[in-house]
């Protein structure tokens, strides 16, 4: 959120606050008795958004603004991890992400804004759901607007996971630079045509939904476009209110002054909780909504975990109400291919599983089918076709006189829909073996696909370099208790003398002496092939390697674990992994 500024400025900078932390027995009081807690009819088929999931998302921003300076201001580094934190998860959920440039308005260096859509329903008829994802220079931002940001992003993956019919269109966007003046969105507004924006049927903001002396407050609650909100707070007998100290303070201003109709939730920021106002939400009167606001204590630990719900509860009641279709869900199926990637030989094969699950309606048959194979190159499928929830082998070949090289290969089931995957295809040079590489992106430059796990650790952080280009992995570095890993299935090459395991380790540390506090361990299908801790920190990146050979032509998943005791931090920074034959 934005702190304000006086009138007489060009715009009103703006914050929107979100439903705040209360005490246990405030909490309870607040929700009312039991037939309060009824949803409206019109939101009943909305799902419940899982409020520990939404928290794992904060964890991670909050990572972030540790390993840079413990802030995500918009022209940082922790601000352009938090996008590709953000865009990876999108991306593997299914969405294609538009990174927009802001350059002209925002600040000098300042990260894009983050746009995804939803490519169903009426795209004549589009609802927007924002939220800011910067920080202050001063913290690392998790209320403000962490809060809003981890929310939206956790309701567009509930969305791409159930793929109910949609009647309408939803955008979904994560706004840089609003701290500095709402610069982001700002700039968005402007490149939109009259017509772009006349297909603009709503906007709706979330910046700060989870202040912990927070109120329940909402933009416009008397418009057409506050309704859904409205009516799934009003069902919890919250009584919400006018969001008065958010009034011309965040993204939603952007819209309004183009004439997008605009709404929103928010908890509060450094205005302070009337008696009457305690009484109704519990929480303390002549307090601040939010004592962290804008401050480096704004961390995990200033969330109200139980506004945080009702408001993430509240943005997907909003969401299904405007946007999905009415009645049962259409019948709908999602596709994957595991592992995503490969490599053959020339006169070779190599296998993945297809598998399909039902995620709306009932299931049907699904024809498979796979396009962009070079010459040289066939793939089948057993069965050909399957009903969603099954699973079919897909078999690459290549002929001996396939070209080498790499080839993504999309897979596609066609049923009532059509869903699409891609497979990453490498044919080996002649000669075979020796050139078989079966890891992919293992220097991690090309985002996070197909890594798994803490893929927040994935970046480039201020206070560590990588081996190569400008992207690593950083496990563990915290000082205090933590364990994170990150995983990729692969298929270790077949018909090699040897397959070596391959990686890049950087070991720093603030323990002494050689007991082993702090480990790194590097597993394959849980088998454990190296164990190194905090007693082998060297000054540099060392190259590790390990024996893969006894898994030759299997899938197999690696993965690379870092984990720290209570105290004194140990960092395990890893980059550029190899899996080849030779």
């Amino acid at each position: 959120m934005r702190r304000a500024l006086p009138l007489t400025l060009p715009f009103a900078l703006a914050v929107a606050l979100g439903p705040a932390a209360l005490p246990a027995t405030a909490t309870a009081a607040a929700a009312g008795p039991p037939a309060a807690r009824t949803a409206p009819p019109a939101a009943a088929a909305a799902p419940d958004i899982d409020v520990s999931k939404v928290r794992a998302h904060l964890s991670e921003l909050n990572a972030v603004a540790g390993r840079n300076g413990n802030t995500r201001r918009s022209t940082t580094r922790g601000y352009t991890d938090s996008v590709a934190y953000v865009k990876g998860r999108l991306q593997a959920a299914g969405y294609t992400v538009t990174e927009q440039p802001c350059t002209s308005g925002c600040s000098s260096g300042a990260g894009p804004n983050l746009i995804a859509e939803w490519p169903y329903g009426d795209a004549n008829k589009v609802y927007m759901f924002g939220s800011h994802l910067d920080s202050v220079s001063a913290g690392p931002g998790i209320n403000d607007n962490g809060s809003g940001s981890a929310a939206l992003l956790e309701n567009a993956l509930v969305l791409a996971q159930r793929s109910p019919a949609m009647l309408n269109r939803v955008r979904f966007a994560w706004w840089t630079d609003e701290e500095q003046g709402l610069n982001g969105s700002e700039s968005y507004v402007r490149s939109l045509s009259s017509a772009e924006r006349a297909r603009i049927k709503a906007y709706y903001n979330f910046d700060m939904v989870a202040s912990p002396n927070g109120g329940y407050f909402i933009n416009h609650i008397t418009s057409a476009a506050a309704a859904p909100l409205k009516a799934y707070w009003d069902a919890l007998n919250l009584r919400p209110e006018e969001n008065t100290e958010g009034a011309g303070r965040s993204d939603d201003y952007s819209f309004e002054q183009a004439g997008v109709p605009t709404s929103g939730y928010a908890m509060g920021a450094s205005a302070r909780k009337t008696s009457a106002q305690a009484a109704k939400w519990g929480g303390t009167s002549g307090a601040a909504y939010d004592s962290c606001y804008h401050s480096a204590c704004d961390t995990t630990a200033n969330i109200n975990a139980t506004g945080l719900d009702r408001s993430a509860d509240g943005i997907a009641r909003a969401l299904w109400q405007t946007a999905v279709a009415e009645g049962a869900p259409g019948d709908d199926f999602s596709l994957s291919a595991a592992p995503a990637a490969g490599g053959v030989r020339p006169g070779g094969s190599v296998t993945s599983t297809v598998s399909t699950a039902t995620t709306g309606g009932s299931a049907q048959p699904v024809a498979l089918s796979a396009a962009g194979a070079p010459a040289g190159v066939t793939v089948s499928f057993a069965p050909s076709t399957v009903t969603s929830g099954g699973s079919s082998t897909m078999t690459v070949s290549a002929a001996a006189p396939a070209a080498p090289g790499t080839y993504p290969l999309t897979v596609t089931g066609t049923g009532s829909v059509t869903r699409t995957t891609v497979y990453t295809l490498t044919v080996d040079g002649p000669g075979g073996c020796a050139g078989t590489e079966a890891a992919v992106n293992g220097g991690f430059e090309s985002g996070i696909p197909p890594w798994t796990g803490n893929t927040g650790v994935i970046g480039a952080f201020s206070g560590r370099s990588a081996h190569g280009g400008s992207r690593y992995a950083w496990l563990a570095g915290y000082g205090s208790t933590r364990t994170e890993t990150v995983a990729q299935t692969v298929t270790v090459p077949s018909g090699c003398a040897r397959v070596t395991l391959s990686y890049w380790l950087h070991i720093d540390t603030a323990e002494s002496g050689p007991t082993p506090y702090d480990t790194f361990r590097v597993t394959a299908d849980g088998t454990t092939l190296a164990t190194l801790s905090n007693a082998d920190a060297r000054s540099g990146y060392v190259r590790r390697t390990a024996d893969l050979t006894p898994y030759a032509g299997r899938q197999v998943t690696l993965a690379f674990t870092g984990s720290e005791d209570s105290s004194v931090q140990t960092s395990f920074v890893l980059d550029d992994v190899s899996v080849r034959g030779g």
